[in-house]
């Protein structure tokens, strides 16, 4: 039963009244109704797969509904096209933001309507007013001259805001996962940017699988579940567990573990130094174990983990796989010296989105699937990945569903399939439950944990720390490029608080 609080008497910018939708064999969307306020930031949660992307598609005119209207200011709509939408005033920024990179700040800003003097050439220092003008009306200070290849994420983001605020007259903006990659630094400007269009009449729609965000940020928050809403509330009027019980219709606890973890060392760092990202870094990992890394952005630990699989120069030192020395320099070198790697980014180092499931799963070990003949066994091939489908509960049509079609959770499940075909010996997981939802993350630990018991030795790089407490059977603090601290699991020092005085600059940091 929807249920939907009213508090004020904002006029509706969007309001979506019984809106289907069905794919073959699935029904995604059921009797949706939404309302978003003028003047709004409107949080939309739910597990991955409740129909958040489905529905916010159906906005912006990617889909059409089987039934239902959509209301945008005084106009009603059956359906639209995405012309239609945004000329409606709809406007979408992904959580990876895609812009003219090559290209300046300015020129993106004013694509398709660059200014031209009396011979009908293009007037670059009008570009350049133009664009500094605009963008200080949103009090958003960026180098309209700097290449867009050279900015932040955040500051992507914003500029893409901004482009939808004056390019299309964006009326309501739908954010996906704005912060995904984001430091704690670039989410507070972030916000502060967002907040101060709002006071100008700006109107948003909030996805994002960080719950606490959604309490900073948002006015009011919906919740979906199963292609339904299960209910809009106030986020003044509720708290973070009963969200959780809402999206997923019951108490989720955070994840704990019995360690699996044995005597023998099965993984060595001596000395590991890349000058300018961490130095001196010596580390001895046991079998079964799951060492934590944690740290402020730019603390060495993603270049660390990087440098390890190959994707980046390792430096100097020595490193040894089950008492043998580790000479990988390229990723395909070290799958087969027993170390995998999952990234932060999945979808730029841990998958082919246009490829379907079987591929994603098998690439790494096609060698290992040639018959005689040079073929790849793809009966064995289509059994490899038909188990891991059924062990992860991957949930995709088929085997040959291509990647990019699948939720965050399911992604993330993809890319632990293919980790795992290589069976590795040591897995390094960086930020494994970014932009999934509570439900998945549980999953996340279950596989982890399974792959420890079955003797891999795992390290996590992870900003979440209550997170790495449930998992870890250690927990190493990393500052300016060396390993400073260490909280073992189910010690009195081992506290979120502690933790946390070690990141930002704790008592061994300087010694």
């Amino acid at each position: 039963m929807n249920t939907v609080k009213v508090k004020t008497k904002q006029k509706p910018i969007l309001t979506m009244h019984g809106i289907s939708k069905a794919f073959p064999g699935v029904q995604a969307l059921r009797r949706v109704d939404l309302s978003v306020l003028t003047g709004e930031i409107h949080g939309l949660v739910g597990k991955n797969g409740a129909g958040k992307t489905t529905l916010m598609a159906v906005v912006m005119g990617l889909l059409e509904p089987n039934e239902g209207i959509i209301e945008i200011g005084d106009h009603t709509y059956r359906s639209m096209n995405p012309k239609e939408a945004m000329q409606a005033g709809i406007a979408f920024v992904p959580q990876h933001v895609a812009m003219m990179d090559s290209l300046t700040v300015a020129e993106n800003i004013l694509a398709g309507e660059l200014p031209k003097n009396k011979l009908g050439l293009i007037d670059w220092k009008g570009v350049e007013r133009e664009a500094k003008q605009r963008l200080n009306k949103l009090n958003l200070h960026l180098d309209v001259t700097k290449r867009v290849e050279g900015l932040g994420v955040a500051e992507k983001t914003m500029l893409a805001i901004a482009k939808a605020l004056f390019g299309k007259k964006a009326k309501l903006i739908i954010l996906d996962e704005p912060t995904a990659s984001l430091s704690r630094a670039d989410i507070n400007r972030l916000f502060n940017f967002v907040k101060s269009l709002k006071e100008k009449g700006a109107s948003f729609v909030y996805i994002s699988h960080h719950l606490e965000e959604v309490f900073e940020i948002c006015d009011r928050v919906t919740v979906m579940r199963d292609g339904r809403i299960v209910g809009t509330e106030y986020v003044a009027d509720i708290d973070i567990p009963k969200l959780i019980v809402m999206m997923v219709g019951e108490d989720v606890e955070d994840y704990s573990r019995k360690s699996t973890c044995t005597d023998e060392i099965v993984f060595v760092l001596d000395q590991l130094t890349r000058r300018g990202f961490y130095e001196g870094i010596n580390l001895e990992l046991r079998k079964g174990e799951i060492l934590g890394i944690t740290g402020l952005q730019g603390c060495g630990a993603e270049q660390l983990g990087k440098g390890l699989f190959g994707l980046e120069y390792r430096g100097v030192g020595e490193v040894k796989i089950n008492g043998k020395e580790f000479t990988a320099k390229q990723p395909i070198d070290s799958f087969n010296e027993g170390l995998a790697y999952l990234p932060q980014d999945r979808y730029r180092f841990g998958l082919i989105g246009l490829r379907p499931v079987r591929e994603n799963v098998t690439y790494p070990i096609l060698n290992r699937l040639i018959q005689m003949i040079n073929l790849i066994n793809r009966s064995k091939e289509k059994q490899i990945v038909e188990e891991f489908i059924n062990e992860l509960e991957i949930i995709t049509p088929s085997q040959e569903q291509a990647v990019r079609l699948l939720s965050g959770g399911n992604q993330q499940k993809v890319v632990f399939a293919k980790l795992a075909t290589t069976k590795p010996a040591v897995l390094i997981l960086h930020e494994p439950t970014q932009g999934v939802d509570v439900h998945a993350k549980m999953d996340i630990f279950r596989i982890v944990d399974e792959l420890a018991s079955q003797g891999v030795a795992a390290i996590i790089i992870s900003t979440e720390i209550r997170e790495l407490m449930g998992i870890c059977d250690r927990i190493i603090v990393m500052n300016n490029g060396r390993l400073t601290d260490e909280f073992l699991k189910g010690a009195k020092n081992t506290t979120p608080e502690n933790i946390l005085d070690a990141i930002e600059g704790g008592k061994n940091n300087h010694e």
